[in-house]
């Protein structure tokens, strides 16, 4: 059991109680999966570990425990035992039934949603359930043995706006059989669905499973972080422009991970390397039409580093480029915002 910030940013004030139920209720062994090594938990965990989860957080949120969710992650919660199910949601909905915490959070798949299950989580104070969609692709969904259609995500995702949930949507890259067009249009079918949450996971081959197999066997070969990023850093600039939240972008860090992962997209900053992307692509677009030369280019004083980029990468990219830029804060500037604010000889730009 873990208390999470989750991975929104600056501009994100929210938080889950994340306790993990590993490897449960999945009716399906998908070519990816090895959620104990992900995790790093093996246990089952029991009502008392739920309440003692909560409690620790409480300590640690103080005053804040109403922007938290209360997160049953891991594994397929809607799939597992019913008693077992109702044995953690009873120990979590006294703490939402009181007000003291915002939600429970909950992650499934999305053939084990129906309208019966859907009223029980409502009765317990369940208020966003995440579907693992992973791709909305139906060949890649059976190369990988996810024992699930696009059409049940859709399906799904009906029921779950039906019913007044908030709906996350979970997808992962550079699966087996999978391309970069592929996931871009699942990212769009995905975003068609009205989430009001995303996580995009780029695939990590872990040992033990199926992937692993076909890495070995030289049938698969995954896109590491670096060639992930440039995807990565679209989608994330997709779905903003969606007005949809990105709260995960790439697997949580963990020495159970580092241990079990053999290939694949994982690096400990993958969010950060994905919007320094972002934002000096916007960089690039800007100067586009502009004289080659020194630039001054504004941000917002906590994305300095995000502008600069891992070791001045895009400082190098710019200059590569035919631009010297020096970065200015601007406090009244957006997350992501990038605004081409002066050449240095004094000519006014303030392109955005």
């Amino acid at each position: 059991m873990k208390y999470l910030d989750n991975q929104g940013g600056m501009d994100v004030k929210h938080a889950n109680i994340a306790i993990f139920v590993p490897h449960n209720g999945c009716p399906h062994q998908c070519s990816f999966c090895n959620q104990r090594s992900i995790t790093g938990q093996q246990k089952q965990p029991q009502a008392a570990d739920v309440t003692a989860a909560i409690e620790t957080a409480r300590r640690s949120l103080k005053e804040d425990t109403r922007r938290a969710e209360i997160a049953f992650f891991g594994g397929s919660f809607t799939a597992i035992d019913r008693g077992y199910m109702e044995e953690l949601l009873s120990a979590a909905s006294p703490f939402v039934r009181s007000g003291e915490f915002g939600g429970i959070r909950i992650s499934t798949r999305p053939d084990a949603i129906d309208d019966r299950v859907l009223e029980l989580l409502r009765e317990y104070g369940v208020t966003s359930i995440e579907l693992g969609a992973q791709s909305m692709d139906d060949a890649v969904l059976r190369m990988n043995e996810r024992g699930h259609t696009a059409s049940d995500v859709c399906r799904a995702a009906g029921r779950i706006h039906a019913y007044r949930f908030s709906l996350g949507l979970q997808m992962m890259t550079g699966l087996y059989g999978s391309t970069d067009e592929k996931d871009i249009q699942t990212a769009h079918k995905l975003a068609a669905l009205h989430p009001d949450t995303v996580r995009i996971y780029p695939t990590v081959v872990m040992k033990g499973t199926r992937l692993y197999e076909l890495y070995g066997s030289g049938k698969y070969n995954p896109p590491d972080a670096e060639q992930s990023v440039p995807l990565c850093a679209a989608l994330l600039q997709f779905f903003g422009q969606q007005g949809i939240r990105v709260i995960r972008l790439g697997l949580h860090d963990s020495a159970s991970l580092r241990e079990g992962m053999a290939a694949g997209a994982f690096h400990p900053a993958f969010r950060e390397l994905c919007e320094s992307r972002m934002m000096v692509q916007q960089a690039l677009h800007l100067l586009r039409d502009c004289e080659k030369g020194e630039w001054i280019i504004a941000v917002h004083p906590k994305s300095i580093s995000r502008m600069t980029g891992q070791k001045k990468a895009n400082i190098q990219m710019l200059q590569q480029a035919g631009y010297r830029v020096r970065l200015a804060a601007d406090d009244r500037l957006g997350k992501y915002e990038v605004r081409l604010q002066a050449c240095t000889d004094g000519t006014a730009a303030e392109k955005e």
